[in-house]
């Protein structure tokens, strides 16, 4: 049976006290508590660790070679305590989440500038893409949890909504009169963002589908990467897009551009995703827990 920590413990401040009376009264027991775990060890590996001298207990020789072993044992267990609280007391430790392309839109910037804030001591990892390939790496253990755009692959993943965000057609054409169709869709000049997720982002997933229930097929005539660059296009004339409430009403939106309602309401549903069963760590945790409130007061 391999020795405990308390085992250790008792040892080296016995061996630094130099007596069982004082050792007793450093770790808060009783004297005969102290030497009987002395005893117990001795009697465990058949060796005496103390001389027992009139006025002060002298190490043997195995005691010699025990103490840097137990010292360097319960440094290691100490520190491990010590990162632990730490960790859980949100005084260290990292947090780690994937937000979704658009996550600025929603007061994500102000969220994480106030959790540093409050949690200097905490790492932030912070991804952001889309929402497709946030979900792949929260599957994948890259990630924690993440704040994505449903629909998204949800196999192996705990999903739960937290806001539901209208989708809007932008056009600059004045021509252009709402509600717009699918068909009405299908016949545009259409500039569509996120063109390395393509059709695996949820947005263009649901058009997508409702084309397809009419035998259409949505075809863009431009594909960007980033949404202001794909408003910028419509506002000089390039085509038309799709956008939510949320960047419609954004800073970002140039002016010259209006925005209609879509015939068939669609929407974008934000949710918190994280692996089934997993647990998360303190600081995501509280990191998820504050992006909740967050959504939760976002209009």
């Amino acid at each position: 049976m391999s020795l405990s920590l308390i085992q250790l413990r008792v040892f080296v401040t016995a061996a630094q006290c130099g007596s069982f009376t004082a050792a007793a009264k450093e770790l808060h027991m009783s004297q005969p508590t102290v030497s009987e775990t002395i005893r117990r060890i001795e009697q465990q590996y058949g060796t005496p660790l103390f001389v027992r001298g009139a006025r002060r207990l002298t190490l043997t020789a195995p005691g010699e070679e025990l103490l840097p072993l137990a010292q360097q044992t319960l440094a290691s267990a100490d520190g491990a305590d010590r990162a632990l609280k730490a960790v859980t007391g949100l005084q260290g430790g990292v947090a780690s989440i994937g937000l979704l392309r658009n996550a600025k839109h929603y007061a994500m910037a102000d969220l994480l500038t106030s959790f540093h804030a409050r949690y200097p001591n905490v790492r932030l990892r912070v991804i952001g893409v889309n929402s497709a390939d946030v979900a792949d790496l929260v599957r994948d253990g890259g990630l924690e949890a993440g704040l994505v755009v449903l629909p998204v692959d949800t196999s192996d993943l705990s999903v739960t909504p937290l806001l539901k965000d209208e989708v809007v057609f932008a056009t600059s054409y004045e021509w252009r009169t709402g509600p717009v169709s699918i068909d009405d869709m299908v016949e545009a000049k259409l500039v569509l963002y996120d063109a390395h997720a393509g059709w695996r982002d949820p947005t263009r997933r649901q058009l997508a589908e409702r084309a397809l229930l009419r035998g259409l097929v949505i075809e863009p005539q431009i594909e960007v990467e980033q949404v202001d660059t794909a408003l910028e296009l419509v506002a000089s004339g390039a085509g038309e897009t799709i956008v939510s409430r949320a960047v419609a009403s954004s800073a970002i939106a140039p002016p010259g551009i209006r925005y209609l309602p879509l015939e068939e309401p669609l929407y974008d549903t934000v949710a918190l995703i994280q692996r089934e069963s997993a647990i998360l760590s303190p600081a995501t945790k509280e990191l998820a827990r504050l992006a909740r409130e967050t959504l939760a007061t976002w209009k």
